[in-house]
């Protein structure tokens, strides 16, 4: 018998479901009724809850635009970073299963060998190049999820939030009572601005000796 769907149909449905009703509106039979069948006909292709979320995963990883590599590796890091988190901004229902969900396919791990490939580049290996790709995989999420927990806020205005942080810092916690004027301000800016922190830092984080790659690029 040939298949009804297949299995890009369900995570394209599903990672519809999420981004319009959230986490909670993904159900097997909120699933099954947008592709028009009977929920336990969805179970000839997923058999859990967890299985089901592992296709969202693999899905918003599939819409991740990866950029051809060049022999600039701290703009190929740069790129593949951006594109990463422009593709999680744009699901921010699906960051918790990003965050606590395996991928299950090969082609959803596309995004990772992309920026671990292009730090690699870079004159990195071992130790060093495994926490390079942490650290700059750990920054996109980081703000992603900042920017997610603005989106939920009841104080959605970063003016109005700077402002109270400030009152609650005045007189006591001197540095954050400066900085809240700052934050209220600069809106928009931090992820380039700290990704290219994070970069700096590891541009200019000595080799080790027994390191055999040369950088392509300084950048």
């Amino acid at each position: 018998m040939r298949a009804r769907f297949t299995l890009a149909d369900i995570q394209q449905h599903a990672l519809a479901i999420v981004d319009r009703d959230g986490l909670v509106g993904l159900t097997m039979r909120s699933l099954a009724t947008s592709l028009q069948t009977g929920a336990m006909t969805l179970y000839n292709y997923v058999d859990s809850r967890e299985a089901l979320e592992e296709l969202v995963v693999d899905a918003v990883s599939a819409l991740v635009e990866i950029p051809e590599p060049t022999d600039d590796w701290l703009a190929d890091t740069r790129a593949v970073a951006t594109a990463l988190w422009r593709t999680f901004r744009a699901h921010p229902a699906a960051i918790p299963l990003v965050l606590t969900r395996r991928t299950s396919s090969r082609a959803s791990l596309a995004p990772a060998e992309a920026l671990a490939a292009a730090l690699a580049r870079g004159g990195l290996d071992g130790v060093d190049l495994f926490v390079a790709f942490r650290t700059v995989s750990a920054f996109v999420m980081g703000i992603v999820q900042n920017e997610l927990a603005g989106r939920l806020s009841h104080e959605k205005d970063p003016a109005s939030a700077a402002q109270r942080i400030g009152e609650l810092a005045q007189g006591v916690l001197p540095t954050l009572a400066q900085l809240a004027p700052v934050g209220a301000a600069f809106t928009g800016q931090e992820f380039e601005r700290g990704l290219t922190v994070v970069l700096n830092g590891i541009k200019h984080t000595p080799r080790p000796p027994s390191s055999r790659r040369t950088p392509h690029s300084d950048g």
